[in-house]
């Protein structure tokens, strides 16, 4: 499990958006998703309905922290279905498809996947097309109509900024926090593990809804939480292969 910390401790150390869910399935983390390109990694995020209360932490972290204006959201919860009594809620960051339908339509290569699977945007290439986002079959994407020149009114509460603001005129979307990613390996760290070298949106998470680890590794929280348990993927019958997988919320 990923290690957490109060939220208070979390920002004393920071100052050193319907889909249809369609089937539940189970298969082994190395049949979800092997190794990519020339990277030893293939990182994935899980995400537990079972756990979720929708407080929303996670949408104002990835706003903090990638500095995202308040009307956009990189990884909006919305409610799913009721179970029971209870409500359930699904959080919808991008999915980092294998397959990825942003990629193969985008006329400048401004959208482009790593070798260890995450899905990025060149915003320097970006004209501004929006074909990634009519394209993008889960809504992760949003275009950036105005200059972001405001206060973030998420931050200090939920962090701080670690990256630069995107212009006016580019599609935007969850990375993954990869530049967490890359300094926490950088420096020894284990994403999923370590907090500085995870993703905001799973730190931040108060019921640890969300995981995040290496599908290569058979022994990461993601690798054995899928080896274990029934999940689901979004729309697979769109043939995708998202590396983003979901527990489904159980009648009490």
């Amino acid at each position: 499990m990923t290690k957490k910390i109060e939220r208070r401790d979390f920002l004393k150390l920071l100052a050193a958006g319907a889909v249809t869910v369609v089937g539940v399935q189970q298969k082994s983390a190395t049949q979800a998703s092997g190794p990519v390109g020339s990277s030893p990694h293939s990182w994935a995020m899980v995400i537990d309905q079972n756990l979720c209360t929708g407080c929303g932490y996670c949408t104002l972290a990835c706003q903090a922290h990638n500095d995202v204006p308040p009307e956009i959201e990189w990884t909006p919860v919305i409610f799913d279905r009721k179970v029971g009594d209870r409500d359930v809620f699904l959080s919808r960051p991008c999915q980092h498809c294998d397959h990825a339908p942003c990629i193969s339509v985008c006329p400048v290569k401004a959208s482009y996947k790593r070798a260890d699977g995450i899905v990025m945007m060149d915003y320097d290439r970006c004209i501004g097309c929006r074909y990634c986002q009519m394209a993008c079959p889960y809504q992760a994407r949003a275009f950036n109509w105005e200059e972001f020149d405001g206060d973030n009114p998420a931050v200090p509460d939920f962090g701080k900024p670690e990256v630069e603001r995107r212009p006016r005129g580019v599609v935007e979307k969850c990375s993954f926090c990869y530049h967490r990613i890359d300094r926490g390996l950088e420096h020894g760290m284990t994403p999923g593990v370590d907090t500085f070298a995870s993703p905001a949106c799973v730190v931040t998470c108060p019921v640890d809804a969300r995981m995040f680890g290496d599908l290569n590794d058979p022994h990461s929280n993601v690798s054995e939480t899928l080896e274990n348990n029934a999940y689901f993927q979004l729309r697979p019958d769109m043939g995708n292969d998202t590396r983003v997988y979901y527990l489904p919320a159980r009648d009490a």
